[in-house]
């Protein structure tokens, strides 16, 4: 293959011109260690890319919608993976006492629960969790007195050694009137590291003997567990 080099015309062989315009091939393959081409003028098929080599996108070019892939993901991105709800079936009197039994996943046709990967489990009152991450708590009860009621309430409690437990959230009422109703609330963020360990209890209590509600078919006195994403 004849190859001529001139100041004027650069260099140039059989299909191919290298001179000051960049290079042009007519025949064969051109290899290059770089190429600048706008998006118009790529024809014929494309070699495919490898997304394991797309390493910094701009957010802005990132459109359309993902319809695969984020049941594997994790964190915030994986969205709530668990809604799990719990009640008491039948009511009790206590002044200060842990809620032990009568435990029942919420059960009516209506209700939205969300168990990917598992849900609560319930042991004589100790709630464990189903897999490590951060959890929402909230707590609810409502009951009535005979007399004044100074507080009523719930208390959130949690072990972080599977034996002593703290109080970490609560909420408390008052009755100025007999025989009038109260509803108290506690809602707890609690990070879930180990699922060996880290557990959960709910105490009523209040200033007197006071009647706590319970009902296998309304939510009164009980607690809503929402994973919100990995710990």
């Amino acid at each position: 293959m004849a190859i001529t080099i001139s100041g004027t015309n650069g260099i140039v062989g059989a299909g191919f011109t290298v001179d000051n315009s960049g290079v042009s091939v007519t025949a064969g393959v051109g290899t290059f260690g770089s190429l600048a081409a706008p998006a118009a003028g790529l024809t014929g098929a494309l070699p495919a890319l490898s997304a394991a080599s797309l390493t910094s996108i701009p957010a802005a070019n990132i459109v359309g919608v993902c319809t695969s892939g984020l049941s594997d993901a994790s964190g915030v991105l994986a969205g709530v993976t668990m809604v799990d709800q719990w009640r008491i079936t039948s009511s009790f009197s206590s002044s200060a006492s842990y809620i032990t039994s009568n435990w029942e996943r919420t059960d009516n046709p209506s209700s939205t629960i969300l168990l990917s990967g598992g849900g609560m489990t319930e042991s004589s009152g100790v709630f464990t969790f189903p897999s490590t991450g951060i959890y929402l708590i909230l707590a609810t009860t409502r009951g009535n007195r005979s007399s004044v009621v100074s507080y009523a309430g719930i208390h959130i409690e949690i072990t972080t050694n599977n034996s002593s437990y703290s109080n970490m959230a609560d909420g408390f009422s008052s009755v100025g009137q007999s025989n009038y109703y109260f509803h108290a609330s506690a809602q707890l963020v609690f990070d879930v590291s180990d699922t060996s360990t880290h557990k959960l209890k709910l105490l009523a209590s209040a200033d007197g003997a006071a009647n706590f509600s319970g009902d296998s078919n309304v939510q009164m006195t009980g607690a809503t567990f929402i994973r919100l994403g990995d710990t």
